[in-house]
């Protein structure tokens, strides 16, 4: 399973690190997917990155403030969200995926085998 934390309330241009934690599974085969689903949308991902953390996705929405990283000796993962703005609030999603190309994961949600509850965000105008 993976389990998210990190989440809260931060102002518009403010920073927040989300983490992903995982158990049971060996992580470093894993893709690892970050969603976020704001009111009233649909779930959409925002940045995936491979097993070795040779390659990462990005939605365009967040590309150069977002930055996706793994651990994969902690079984850990992160997502690092600057420059925030009340667009980017929304519930917060960590995934694994075994065999899934980190496009098609962010962009379809293709191969998924793991998904956290979810950690809301919010971000204050």
């Amino acid at each position: 399973q993976v389990v998210e934390s990190g989440g809260g309330l931060v102002q518009s241009g403010g920073s927040l690190t989300l983490s992903c934690a995982a158990s049971g599974i060996t992580l470093d085969q894993y893709a690892v997917g970050w969603f976020r689903q704001g009111p009233g949308d649909q779930r959409e991902g925002v940045a995936c990155i491979s097993g070795s953390a040779s390659k990462t996705h990005y939605a365009d929405s967040v590309k150069g403030r977002f930055t996706v990283s793994r651990d994969n000796a902690k079984k850990t993962a992160s997502l690092q969200m600057n420059n925030l703005n009340p667009e980017d609030t929304g519930i917060y999603y960590c995934a694994a995926g075994i065999i899934a190309p980190v496009d098609m994961m962010c962009d379809e949600n293709y191969g998924v085998d793991h998904w956290g509850k979810g950690n809301l965000v919010t971000v204050a105008s």
